[in-house]
């Protein structure tokens, strides 16, 4: 399963990723793009190895492309794709994922959805 998301890492980048992610962000909901911003913080994070590092671009790559196996415009279906690469990242970087990442990950949550339960963010991990 690794090598199938690896393909993508040349479709990732910061810019790309936070148009797509803002494109998405109402349509998707907030648990899914807590998701991806899980991953991108978990990135950024100069603690996270290099084979963490390109499972997670690799992840945000496929969730980048413009091109997906089951188009977005699809009514319910269509972000079902994306979704199965960011919770295979999180699989794979779980360990990772620190509470100063979640705590950025909800800022900019914040920032874009106003004033929501933070404790339905939590739900997340169960």
């Amino acid at each position: 399963m690794a090598d199938k998301y690896l393909q993508y890492r040349k479709h990732y980048d910061d810019q790309a990723f936070w148009e797509k992610l803002a494109s998405f962000a109402r349509k998707a909901g907030i648990k899914v793009v807590y998701g991806a911003l899980l991953l991108f913080y978990v990135l950024k994070s100069p603690t996270t190895s290099a084979a963490d590092r390109a499972k997670i671009i690799g992840s945000l790559g496929y969730f980048i492309l413009p091109v997906d196996l089951i188009p977005d415009f699809i009514p319910v279906v269509g972000y079902t794709d994306d979704l199965a690469a960011i919770a295979w990242g999180l699989y794979c970087v779980a360990k990772s994922i620190t509470p100063t990442i979640k705590d950025q990950a909800a800022k900019k949550l914040h920032e874009w959805f106003g004033d929501f339960d933070d404790r339905m963010l939590d739900l997340f991990f169960e």
